[in-house]
């Protein structure tokens, strides 16, 4: 018999927080595609974080934790700094300006794969056979949009290519950082001190990156710019990642990435009625394979880590 506050725990604790943050994230591609224009992407990426950190250091003080980390907490948000809010969202935004914004959201939905993979190898969280057969649907689902998307991309194949190339590289960073904030290590570490300082650390890289590759800082005066900033740093940066991070340590890495499947649904459900987008039946087919994938690997319980090593 299933005991009812077992089911509420649940879904406050796990499936709440996943609606929330796959929603955010869903609705982000479209904002990120108006931050590029006046201002560099490193320098959006590196305003995006410095609010993102003066937030979740805010939040930090609020719940009464202390800012201080000790050496190896602050090994562990120097790398997830780097490879989460530097290389990550820089690959991200760069790839934007050679595709569409549906193609980068699409590749990226193969997140689980590399999450389930060095889930496995690090994290000794072996997939089981249900959760290898969802993600196999899910992913062909997910191949299907992609080749939607190329097919009405008006890129050349350079800059196909090149996109594809940023946003797989951004993947496997974001992959890493997923997989390292569930290492025993990492948690010990309140999440909101773990965060302030992973984002403060990638925005300072941010910061030396963006004077390296396109000058001194550049301000675009478009208030829409400045609000899509303030959505992105702290709906989709700190609520998101405080949401997110958590359910990754709860269900693992694998299932937790199903988000990433789900994500490019929603932006093009967005784009439907903001952007007039028209879905076709290979678009249509792909988005019920990713979504029944998702559905079966979720339904299963458990945290995803069927065969501890």
């Amino acid at each position: 018999m299933t005991n009812p506050a077992s089911g509420e725990h649940r879904f406050r604790e796990i499936i709440l927080p996943f609606i929330v943050f796959t929603a955010i994230w869903g609705s982000t591609w479209i904002v990120i595609r108006d931050q590029l224009g006046v201002v560099p992407p490193q320098w959006s990426v590196t305003y995006r974080f410095i609010l993102a950190a003066a937030a979740m250091a805010v939040i930090a003080r609020f719940k009464g934790h202390k800012l201080g980390l000790t050496r190896g907490g602050l090994g562990v948000a120097l790398f997830i700094g780097v490879t989460q809010f530097c290389l990550n969202f820089n690959a991200v935004y760069l790839a934007e300006r050679h595709v569409t914004s549906g193609v980068v959201a699409t590749v990226f939905a193969l997140l689980l794969i590399p999450n389930s993979l060095l889930a496995w190898a690090f994290l000794g969280q072996r997939p089981g056979l249900r959760f290898i057969a969802s993600a196999g649907i899910a992913v062909v689902g997910i191949a299907l949009m992609i080749v939607h998307e190329l097919h009405d991309s008006r890129a050349t194949t350079e800059q196909i290519l090149v996109g594809i190339g940023l946003t797989v590289f951004g993947m496997l960073a974001a992959s890493s950082s997923n997989v390292i904030q569930a290492r025993e290590e990492a948690r010990h570490m309140p999440m909101s001190v773990l965060l302030a300082w992973s984002m403060g650390i990638g925005a300072a890289i941010d910061a030396v990156v963006a004077l390296v590759v396109a000058g001194p800082p550049v301000f675009d005066p478009r208030p829409a710019y400045w609000l899509g900033l303030a959505y992105l740093s702290l709906a989709a940066s700190a609520l998101a990642f405080s949401l997110y991070f958590p359910v990754v340590r709860k269900i693992g890495p694998g299932k937790a990435a199903y988000s990433s499947a789900l994500v490019p649904i929603i932006a093009m459900a967005l784009s439907t009625g903001l952007e007039g987008y028209r879905w076709t039946l290979l678009a249509g087919a792909g988005a019920a394979l990713a979504l029944g994938g998702m559905v079966l690997a979720l339904s299963g319980g458990g945290k995803g880590r069927t065969t501890p090593r």
